[in-house]
């Protein structure tokens, strides 16, 4: 039978250029971490932000569409209050034919790049 007995001299060996290694790794680590985690954040909220102009212009486009045959003239207002309840604004809203189209805007302000503007059209009108 072999036996192994470990002193306290022979168990631990010393490498004095590796002390605080792994210190050094888990912030890097974690600093690579939370880079990632930030760049999530962002990039879900001008997924939300693409995401809330899409439904202002449909919702715009839809309810200028009702309007667009029993009064044209009033059409496009409508559709511009209905994207300003929506946190939008109307870039281009055309009539022609009970069909409209409406392109909206939303504005987004983003840490690192810096403020953005995203915009998203739709189209709505008689079946």
């Amino acid at each position: 039978m072999i036996s192994f007995c470990l002193t306290r001299s022979n168990a631990r060996v010393s490498r004095g250029w590796e002390r605080g290694a792994g210190t050094v790794w888990v912030v890097v680590l974690m600093g690579v971490v939370w880079f990632l985690a930030g760049v999530a954040v962002v990039a879900g909220g001008v997924r939300v932000t693409r995401h809330r102009a899409q439904a202002a212009a449909d919702l715009s486009a839809l309810a200028a569409a009702r309007h667009a045959l029993a009064e044209p003239e009033a059409a496009c207002g409508v559709a511009r209050d209905l994207a300003h309840a929506n946190g939008a604004t109307v870039r281009n809203c055309v009539l022609h034919d009970g069909t409209v189209d409406v392109t909206v805007a939303v504005h987004l302000n983003v840490p690192w790049p810096g403020p953005h503007t995203l915009t998203a059209t739709a189209r709505a009108g008689p079946v």
